[in-house]
């Protein structure tokens, strides 16, 4: 069943697993400066619904910031340095969004985070992610950082096999999920979005990835 972890009271950090964690509206003070943000981004490096190795367009349009960036083609999932639509290099990531990271992800006890890649994604009503694991960085020791910000969406939080039944958590704006350590390569997903409007983002889901990817 799907579950409010955190009643609309509630900011005490939420445990999902060892190593993994809700921080609920960690993010609400800076959402409007996020958001900002991302328009900048998005004007040098537009969001796009990448292709699958198996042929498919992704539901949710992306786009990155950082020194690698998450691309996804025929040829597989990787980190590169340049953007393959633009041919240039991915927009700075803000250090801002850096400091908020690493911030997020010491309040989950993962001190000294250094975020080098932000995977910027924007679901729009339908988009979803299936269950999947980050597994194309190479340290595995360093934990995610995901910020949520605008639509409410049901996240999904799995074990570490596909067939585990995962954990159905709802995330509204200025939520953030850390996980890493023990959970680091849970399997994770998005259920579909379901219709809406947001003051701050209209009818979207903005999600901001940070890892260390290099």
């Amino acid at each position: 069943m799907t579950a409010d972890l955190f009643g609309s009271d509630d900011v005490q950090p939420v445990c999902l697993a060892p190593g993994a964690m809700v921080l609920p509206r960690f993010a609400l003070a800076e959402a409007s400066a996020l958001l900002a943000a991302i328009d900048r981004i998005a004007s040098r490096a537009p969001f796009r619904h990448m292709e699958t190795p198996g042929g498919f367009a992704m539901s949710a349009a992306m786009t990155n910031c950082g020194p690698l960036g998450w691309v996804s083609d025929r040829s597989g999932y990787r980190y590169q340095p340049d953007d393959p639509l633009t041919g240039e290099p991915w927009p700075v990531l803000p250090s801002q969004w850096s400091e908020f990271a690493q911030r997020a992800a010491a309040q989950a006890g993962f001190s000294g985070f250094a975020a080098d890649a932000c995977l910027v994604n924007r679901y729009q009503p339908g988009a979803r992610m299936s269950l999947h694991q980050d597994r194309n960085e190479q340290d595995f020791s360093q934990p995610i950082v995901s910020v949520s910000l605008g639509l409410t969406v049901t996240f999904q939080f799995g074990g570490l096999r596909r067939a585990d039944t995962p954990e159905k958590v709802i995330l509204s704006h200025g939520d953030v999920v850390v996980w890493g350590g023990p959970s680091r390569l849970r399997y994770h997903g998005v259920l579909p979005l379901k219709p809406g409007y947001h003051p701050q983002a209209g009818g979207c889901r903005y999600n901001l990835t940070f890892r260390r990817a290099g």
